[in-house]
């Protein structure tokens, strides 16, 4: 391991490389498709909201990429995506 400049220069040069194209050297990571999620349960964007117990902004943000949802989210939606009726059963019986 080198020093922590050698660290920070090396992944300057690869966010630079990955920025011209070169896709072997950095990664994305894409969040869920909220949308499509959204549109099994056949909610609009403030009832899934209101469902999940979120702004509606934040639902908005996260279907137009704006946001990601974080980890807590990601583990929410991927129930919800599962089991639509029961994961938003178990969320309203939590209530």
């Amino acid at each position: 391991m080198g020093t922590a400049f050698e660290e920070i220069t090396a992944g300057l040069e690869d966010a630079i490389a990955f920025v011209k194209g070169d896709t072997t050297r950095g990664r994305i990571v894409a969040g869920p498709d909220v949308k499509a999620i959204r549109a099994k349960t056949k909610l609009s964007q403030a009832k899934f909201a209101e469902k999940l117990r979120v702004p509606v902004g934040t639902v908005r943000d996260w279907e137009q990429c704006r946001r990601i949802p974080d980890a807590p989210a990601r583990t929410l939606l991927g129930m919800v995506d599962a089991d639509p009726k029961a994961a938003l059963a178990l969320i309203e019986k939590a209530r």
